[in-house]
């Protein structure tokens, strides 16, 4: 693994690329290989790499390896369920997991907001035949395990932060809206993750302002042309939403 400062140059591929995507995929690296509350920065950048390695086996592509740090087997496995078996994801399947040695709801959640994004920026470069970038080597630190106020059983598999219930360390990961959707509200119990998704999602689709906009002046498909992108590629993944 190595670090570079030409990290996603995409300005030397054939596709244009607005800037704004490699300068989050930059700060994604960044924050993959930092400790979080539950993981180490060791421990991320493996299951960034079991991540690989569990794509690689689903699409028939040479075993990329294991990362620097052993997983308890529940992680390694959860990840495999996620990239692999994600239809077949139940109540019981996620209980056993979150009750497994070295794992909990919060340990799961925020396994789930790496896998996630390693997958969509590792998907982005797929998508555009651009070989994958280099996991970053981990940054030296422990986890803060701390488990964030204002969680609560919300309706969903793992407790959540509603707006109304956002304290002081967290009241921004909404952007001070005062309501919230269930997939934003989804990972909230890593507020980190909700902070990490809403700026991929900012520069791999459009920022919540630019949601409210008709048609943004650097965009080629308008808006409904978008969703309906977006509405497939979620039914050939068979997207719960």
């Amino acid at each position: 693994m190595t670090t570079t400062t030409e990290a996603f140059a995409y300005a030397d591929g054939t596709w244009p690329v607005l800037e704004r995507v490699p300068e989050a995929h930059r700060r994604s690296w960044t924050m993959l290989a930092s400790a979080g509350e539950w993981w180490t920065g060791a421990e991320r950048i493996s299951i960034a790499a079991e991540c690989r390695r569990a794509s690689a086996l689903v699409d028939g592509r040479p075993d990329p390896g294991r990362g620097p740090a052993v997983l308890p087997d529940a992680a390694t496995f959860a990840v495999h369920k996620l990239i692999g078996d994600l239809p077949n994801v139940t109540r019981d399947w996620y209980d056993e997991t979150i009750s497994a040695e070295g794992m909990s709801d919060a340990h799961y959640i925020e396994l789930l907001g790496v896998v996630v994004h390693v997958w969509s920026i590792d998907e982005f470069h797929r998508a555009l035949s651009i070989d994958l970038e280099p996991l970053p080597d981990p940054i030296p630190g422990e986890p803060t395990r701390i488990r964030p106020a204002g969680i609560r059983a919300n309706g969903s598999w793992p407790p959540t932060i509603l707006p109304e219930d956002l304290h002081e360390t967290e009241a921004d990961i909404y952007g001070g809206s005062e309501r919230t959707s269930n997939v934003r509200a989804a990972m909230s119990l890593h507020p980190d993750s909700v902070r990490w998704l809403s700026d991929l999602f900012d520069a791999h689709y459009l920022s919540w302002v630019e949601i409210q906009s008709v048609q943004e002046p650097f965009r080629v498909l308008t808006r409904p042309q978008r969703e309906l992108v977006a509405a497939r590629v979620s039914a050939l993944n068979e997207c719960f939403y």
